[in-house]
């Protein structure tokens, strides 16, 4: 109940503080104030509404009252009726909008527009943003809601890049939610060929890469390599090589083609570009010595123009097979090197002296794992497959051929212990008896100790002496040569060197001869009797008599003309120093062509001549290695393998 006007001034302060405790006490019973902070709503009071707010109402009423100074742009009073609910969100946007009015932006319809876009009153702040000139703002709006088709309302006309960027929000949200094709279509239809051809490429859509390659202009190169790198991803290399090619990235195609194994499109290429060979034969040459086709190989290593590589994968390729016991490899890969390095001499100047000492020293290599192939298989596998004289002629000239050094993986034991047992067969006592002394200094592996061992006792009991059958002879002074020889594989005598068999290791009746200075290679084959073998000297002793034939024996039928390559033959006795055949002119005219054999090495080497001295019995030489076999021999293995035994080189029926 109010006082009467003139009441005393102390009954009023009395009434005030009446009313201020009622209304405390109406606050903490629950009831706020919240009918007369509407009524000030109502009436756009926000400042006054805050205040009564402030003497207690809830929560709903205080969020409604941010709300409506909010939309009535009051935003001191937003503010502060946002901070009491602690509405973070609506309190960044206040400070946005504080912030926008302080750098003189003071579009009221823009604020509230923004207001409306808080509430989810999307329509209605998209309404506002238009009117206010702002439908890039609800275009956005719009494309962030992904309401893609109310957004299509507010694109400029004929502004492509709205339209665009539409189109890409709208491509987002389909890959977003799963559905690539959509997004490939919209990705496509807005100009984003790199999202669409990387979604195409991950979900293996090949059909969709060729269709999008073939539309793009050669001058898009980014995205054309994308497709082509999506082509070879997806195991279609013929769509890559189009691709390629339309942008004209030859180097690329190159590549793909050594990738794919598409060699003969890689060797067209490389002839009509010569700065790729490299790029073509290198890694061609490489695959070729991965797959054991080290001949070709080593042509397409030539022809790269990659002589020191070829050299160095062959060498590692050649460890490997001695470290791993793979000696009869280890001979192929040596004779390769040898060639390789021949090859190198020829082309090189520079390196022609190093290279040729390297092609001496890898063909005594070569010949050197050849024959220990057979004796690693002798005292390793439990049945020998050669016989007796072939292991005892291949021992004898492996141990020889081991006088200055051992190469890597030979053994010195095996070769003695083959040496001994096939010596001791045969009836060499005296050299059975060395071998076995000689195994003494060594260290025996376990296996052979008892072996060794006893074939030690019982040599003691045998002769000390060889049998004359196993004998060498030098077919050049018709010297006995002993079983063991500290020269090595020569004659002790005239020092000429043996000649042996590569399949069964006997001496062969060949002597080498040199040609006189001045006398050319073609010059000699030229003066070599070329024509039909003649006839054997002894025909003309058998003559008809009364429809028989009769052999006459006398002396005079014997008179068999002087051989001027016989005359040649003789050298110096007693000296030291290796005196070589050498022969002129004459001497080659007298020759049959029957009777010669030549190495004809590529350059720089010489030709090498060898004259048979009994012509009946056939020898046969390899025409790529030039290595000597007796013919039934060389005919055996020939049709054992389809390939020369020493190096590899197969043989067509028509040579055989």
């Amino acid at each position: 109940e109010l006082l009467p006007h003139d009441a005393p001034c102390c009954w009023r302060i009395s009434q005030m503080y009446l009313n201020i405790m009622l209304s405390n006490t109406h606050f903490s019973n629950g009831n706020p104030q919240s009918a007369p902070m509407y009524q000030y709503l109502e009436r756009k009071m926000f400042k006054e509404a805050y205040q009564i707010a402030c003497l207690g109402v809830t929560d709903a009423d205080w969020k409604e009252l941010a709300m409506e100074a909010l939309e009535g742009l009051e935003f001191e009073t937003a503010k502060k009726a946002f901070t009491r609910i602690r509405d973070l969100r609506y309190l960044e946007l206040i400070s946005s909008i504080e912030e926008r009015k302080k750098h003189g932006e003071n579009v009221n319809e823009l604020f509230l527009a923004d207001v409306y876009a808080y509430q989810g009153k999307f329509h209605e702040a998209a309404k506002l943003y238009k009117k206010s000139g702002h439908e890039n703002l609800a275009l956005d709006m719009y494309s962030d809601l992904r309401m893609f088709d109310y957004a299509k309302d507010f694109l400029r006309s004929g502004d492509p890049k709205d339209t665009k960027m539409l189109i890409k929000k709208q491509a987002d949200w389909a890959k977003n939610i799963n559905e690539p094709k959509a997004a490939v279509e919209m990705y496509l239809s807005a100009g984003e060929h790199m999202k669409a051809i990387e979604i195409s490429g991950d979900h293996g859509w090949v059909d969709t890469l060729i269709e999008v390659a073939r539309k793009l202009d050669k001058a898009e190169r980014e995205p054309l390599l994308k497709c082509a790198f999506y082509f070879k991803k997806l195991d279609n290399p013929g769509y890559a090589a189009e691709t390629y090619m339309k942008v004209g990235d030859l180097k690329a195609l190159v590549h793909l083609y050594v990738e794919t194994l598409r060699w003969e499109e890689a060797f067209a290429l490389s002839e009509k570009h010569p700065e790729f060979k490299d790029d073509v034969y290198v890694p061609y040459a490489q695959w070729l010595a991965e797959n054991d086709r080290f001949e070709e190989a080593q042509k397409a290593f030539h022809k790269a123009g990659r002589q020191s590589e070829a050299v160095r994968v062959l060498e590692q390729l050649t460890h490997n097979a001695v470290v791993e016991s793979r000696f009869n490899d280890a001979a192929y890969y040596y004779w390769m090197l040898s060639m390789q390095c021949l090859d190198i001499a020829q082309e090189n100047e520079q390196q022609k002296t190093e290279m040729l000492q390297k092609f001496h020293h890898f063909q005594h290599l070569a010949e050197v794992y050849h024959v220990y192939h057979y004796i690693q298989r002798y005292t390793e596998e439990p049945f020998s497959f050669h016989l007796p004289e072939t292991l005892f002629n291949i021992s004898r000239f492996l141990l020889h051929s081991l006088t200055k050094e051992t190469p890597l993986g030979i053994s010195k034991v095996n070769t003695l212990f083959a040496l001994a047992k096939q010596s001791k067969a045969l009836g060499a006592y005296k050299l059975a008896r060395h071998a076995y002394d000689k195994l003494q200094g060594l260290q025996i592996p376990a296996r052979f100790q008892k072996s060794i061992e006893l074939g030690s006792l019982t040599i003691r009991s045998k002769p000390f002496h060889d049998s004359e059958e196993l004998v060498p002879l030098c077919y050049r002074c018709s010297t006995n040569n002993p079983l063991l020889n500290n020269l090595g594989n020569v004659c002790i005598n005239c020092r000429q060197p043996f000649v042996f068999s590569a399949s069964s290791y006997e001496v062969l009746h060949l002597v080498e001869f040199y040609l006189e200075d001045g006398i050319t290679d073609e010059e000699a084959v030229a003066l070599i009797d070329l024509e039909a073998p003649r006839l054997n000297k002894r025909e003309n002793k058998w003559q008809e008599m009364m429809n028989a034939q009769s052999l006459r024996l006398d002396d005079n039928a014997d008179i068999i003309e002087d051989d001027p390559f016989t005359a040649k033959l003789s050298f110096e006795q007693g000296g030291s120093e290796f005196v070589p055949v050498v022969v002129n002119r004459a001497v080659l005219q007298s020759l049959s062509r029957r009777d010669v054999l030549i190495k004809r090495w590529p350059k720089p080497l010489r030709w090498q001549y060898y004259r048979s001295l009994l012509p009946d019995a056939s020898i046969t030489m390899c025409p790529s290695c030039f290595q000597m076999f007796h013919t039934e021999d060389y005919e055996l293995l020939v049709l054992q393998h389809n390939c020369c035994p020493f190096c590899r080189r197969r043989i067509d029926e028509s040579n055989q």
